[in-house]
């Protein structure tokens, strides 16, 4: 990744520092904030080799302060399932080419809490949960030592494979009804939040299965047929199958029981999520138990995720989901929900405007609709999640092309959530947008914004 001189960075920082101090703020053209986080993330793949030393992380760490940050997501365990400190659980993460020396007495994770809780912010461990291996660079847990936790997955072409062989996907998800990894990765958080007691908290990332083409493995088989108490005839067909097209593009079939399998695998990922609160709160009761989803929940059940409240009835508005799907809600689970807002249209009337599909990262398809922008993402979150609040994030870099929209997202995401996420800051760093998110912090109410302290200097002057 490319990197941004030092002087413009100390340039930056020196602007950034003066614009933290001023006069009133101005609410006409600003949100109000005053309980509300503003939470930075900082990617180990991405990050690691640049903060690998104290004095960036105390520059880095003053620089979001005195912008109005309040939380930190600083990850802890990468995708291929390696530390950020020494553990007998997993190796030492060195870089995603295994390259990174980690400095001789410098504990990466401690430091960051340390220089965080000096600068009165918040710091959580992120790690990626159903994850442990990198595909791009055949790289993780998975494939040193696990194979057998590679999740399988149903290929329109090769049938039924391990994930480690579609080599188009970098993650290597795990089957996460997988019980020997369940515990084991549980004995990875609690190892965390006990090494580390300052931490905050913990967000659990990826907490999910990688995709509506996942797990067909023979464990996920067998307890599915427990669960609906009939051996399955055809399978996976009676589930869904995924086809091949003629014009080369795949379609899903759904069988006679695809809806009972979307519960099924919701279930499953709620199930964790509340053996895994209960045994870290064990731990450390104050532990802040987190997680990160996506906002499109319309097709967020193709990773067996329900993020919705318990009290929200998704059968009413979905075809997917059965009568009692909203069991598997795990909102009344969370302490605090971090949810992607990943979209170029910020309003409602954006939307209108461009109506063509949308395509994340996890969908097996394109999809349109006002859940598809920030404002009306927002809108439906706050019905499906009831009185559970949200932190709407940006993904920095779909805006690259128009910087300007970033800080608007930032506002709108504000504005219309519980607060604030930026993903990641190294798209920070290496666009040098350090000017669109101070001011995008100022249009958030997180700042004085740096003109009306201009105005003020003025009048006192004459």
């Amino acid at each position: 990744m490319r990197k941004i001189a030092t002087t413009v960075l100390a340039a930056a920082a020196i602007a950034l520092m003066a614009s933290s101090c001023g006069s009133k703020k101005s609410t006409a053209e600003v949100t109000e904030t005053e309980s509300k986080p503003a939470l930075m993330w900082v990617d180990a793949e991405a990050n690691y080799a640049r903060f690998n030393h104290p004095d960036t992380i105390d520059k880095y760490v003053d620089m979001l302060a005195d912008l109005g940050f309040t939380h930190l997501a600083v990850d802890a365990r990468p995708i291929t399932g390696e530390l950020m400190y020494d553990s007998e659980l997993a190796p030492r993460f060195k870089g995603i080419k295994n390259d990174i020396e980690p400095m001789e007495d410098f504990d990466y994770l401690g430091y960051f809490v340390e220089k965080a809780h000096e600068k009165n912010m918040k710091v959580l461990f992120s790690l990626n949960v159903f994850c442990a291996g990198h595909n791009y660079f055949d790289r993780g847990l998975i494939y040193e030592g696990h194979p057998e936790w590679a999740t399988i997955v149903q290929d329109p072409v090769r049938g039924l494979v391990p994930i480690t062989e579609q080599k188009e996907k970098y993650g290597a998800m795990v089957n996460p009804i997988n019980p020997e990894y369940q515990t084991y990765i549980i004995d990875v958080m609690k190892e965390m939040i006990t090494k580390y007691p300052e931490v905050d908290g913990l967000i659990l990332d990826r907490g999910r299965y990688d995709g509506i083409a996942a797990d067909f493995s023979d464990l996920s088989r067998a307890e599915f047929e427990k669960f609906i108490g009939n051996p399955i005839e055809n399978f996976p067909a009676d589930i869904l199958e995924i086809v091949r097209t003629e014009n080369g593009r795949d379609s899903i079939i759904h069988g006679p029981l695809f809806n009972d399998w979307v519960f099924w695998r919701s279930k499953n990922i709620t199930d964790f999520f509340a053996k895994a609160r209960k045994e870290l709160k064990e731990v450390n009761p104050n532990t802040i138990f987190s997680t990160y989803s996506g906002a499109w929940y319309p097709s967020y059940y193709e990773v067996g995720v329900n993020f919705a409240s318990n009290q929200y009835d998704p059968s009413k508005d979905f075809s997917w989901a059965r009568e009692d799907y909203k069991e598997t809600g795990y909102a009344e689970l969370i302490d605090l929900y971090i949810t992607g807002n990943y979209y170029t249209d910020i309003t409602i009337e954006d939307f209108e405007n461009n109506p063509d599909p949308i395509w994340n990262e996890t969908d097996f398809e394109g999809h349109s609709g006002d859940w598809y922008c920030v404002e009306g993402s927002c809108k439906h979150l706050r019905e499906i999640l009831g009185p559970n609040k949200f932190l709407g994030g940006v993904l920095v870099d779909q805006l690259y092309g128009n910087p300007e929209r970033f800080s608007e997202s930032m506002a709108m995401n504000t504005k219309e959530s519980d607060g604030l996420m930026i993903f990641d800051i190294v798209h920070i760093i290496n666009a040098n947008l350090w000017d669109e998110l101070k001011k995008g912090m100022e249009l958030s109410g997180f700042i004085t914004p740096q003109a009306e302290e201009v105005e003020v200097a003025e009048t006192a002057a004459e």
